[in-house]
């Protein structure tokens, strides 16, 4: 990830889960809080619900990418946390994809054609 890291200790997300605000789709749900620093900070989060490692992995993948292709649209100075939902184990990139920009629209985080720089 260019100028993103990854939220990795628990107090990081519970922090999210308590201060941000939360939208969701059919596949994904999206906290977003702001960090004050230069740069965002990605957590992912699959449950056991979702399927076995391989699947939960899986998905993983699929959100981490999304992100990072789209890493540039998305304002900077926040904390994302993106929960996959049971529906995420049986689609494929491209739903994850829309889902992922869906939920940033929602939030407001991701610039518009007219927003760039």
């Amino acid at each position: 990830m260019r100028n993103s890291e990854s939220l990795k200790k628990t107090y990081e997300f519970q922090n999210v889960y308590r201060n941000g605000r939360s939208y969701a789709n059919k596949y994904l749900v999206m906290y977003v809080l702001e960090n004050n620093l230069e740069k965002n900070r990605l957590g992912i989060s699959v449950s056991k619900k979702v399927g076995n490692s391989v699947v939960r992995h899986r998905v993983t993948r699929l959100v981490r990418e999304s992100y990072r292709l789209h890493e540039n649209i998305f304002n900077s100075s926040l904390d994302i946390v993106v929960v996959a939902r049971n529906s995420a184990s049986s689609v494929g990139y491209y739903e994850i994809e829309s889902a992922l920009l869906h939920l940033g629209k929602l939030h407001k985080i991701v610039k518009t054609f007219f927003d760039f720089d």
